[in-house]
């Protein structure tokens, strides 16, 4: 029986095997094969099968939207289930990826838990979850390994498995409700942290956290954190969120947390120092980045620009 093959494309590396090693450890059997932007992905596209499609919204050269409007004038993409995964949580985008025929939305930053759910839900809708079961190792299967899932779980108890459709505008809308939320990242609301030069706002899988930046550069940045019961873990994917000019736009920069240490010595610190890892590669935001930076070297406080 041949495999179910899943297609992931993002720029950054970091969050490609983050979602490549969440889709082996649920999902034995999967052939997984990936590009590093929209191009890459079309020419993948072009000669080889795909079942699923997990993509970046944010990428150079071909975004995930221009990916998706794309996908859907091909005669043997129109009904392959395409997931978005963005940070990007506004109105105007939802309404834009679900005109072009967006089939699920993933908000980074996501869990392994919501990326297993979207895409079990996505298999299924295109009955291609049973596939996926009967080409799991039979080790997993006989030992119930298989995502420590059985069969019924994973298809609902449903025998039958609904064909692929494209997404309605009404059910997609319901989908905007599972985004995460595009915070706005005041600097009144931040928090005032001893030496803090800047503000924003943390999205981990978790929740948000209010912090002020320490320090910046085109790699890393380093955070201050007040501490509470949501504790930020190392490794862990996640979005900062920094406000941008007059009109409260907002900049998403994606990455992981490096680090995460008191940042007074003692065991009751009541502040956390975060170092964050930028794995954006769009060169956009690093234009951003280097602009932020070069504001901050000769303000008090960073205060991103337009």
């Amino acid at each position: 029986m041949s495999k179910v093959s899943i297609l992931v494309v993002d720029d950054a590396t970091f969050i490609r095997d983050l979602v490549k090693k969440g889709l082996r450890d649920h999902f034995p059997g999967v052939q997984i094969v990936e590009a590093i932007n929209g191009r890459k992905a079309q020419q993948l596209l072009g000669r080889q099968s795909i079942d699923l499609i997990l993509c970046d919204w944010e990428m150079p050269e071909l975004s995930g939207l221009e990916l998706l409007s794309w996908c859907r004038e091909q005669d043997n993409l129109k009904t392959v289930p395409f997931i978005m995964v963005t940070s990007r949580g506004d109105k105007d985008n939802v309404i834009q990826a679900i005109q072009a025929g967006v089939s699920d939305f993933i908000g980074k930053p996501f869990s392994n838990e919501q990326l297993v759910t979207k895409v079990k839900k996505a298999l299924s809708r295109a009955g291609k979850l049973q596939t996926l079961v009967a080409s799991a190792p039979p080790k997993m299967l006989s030992s119930g390994g298989f995502a420590n899932d059985s069969l019924a779980a994973l298809t609902g108890g449903q025998a039958q498995v609904s064909k692929p459709a494209p997404a309605a505008p009404a059910e997609a809308m319901a989908v905007r409700q599972e985004v995460v939320a595009v915070p706005t990242a005041s600097a009144k609301s931040a928090g005032q942290a001893p030496g803090g030069r800047g503000q924003g706002q943390l999205r981990l899988p978790g929740g948000t956290m209010n912090c002020v930046i320490k320090a910046l550069s085109l790699k890393d940045a380093q955070l201050v954190v007040k501490r509470a019961e949501l504790l930020p873990q190392v490794l862990e994917n996640a979005v900062l969120d920094l406000e941008q000019g007059e009109g409260g736009e907002v900049a998403r920069l994606n990455g992981y947390l490096h680090a995460v240490a008191a940042l007074e010595p003692k065991p009751d610190s009541e502040w956390l120092l975060l170092t964050f890892k930028f794995v954006d590669r769009d060169p956009q935001k690093l234009d951003y980045l280097s602009r932020l930076i070069a504001r901050g070297t000769t303000q008090k406080h960073f205060v991103p620009g337009a």
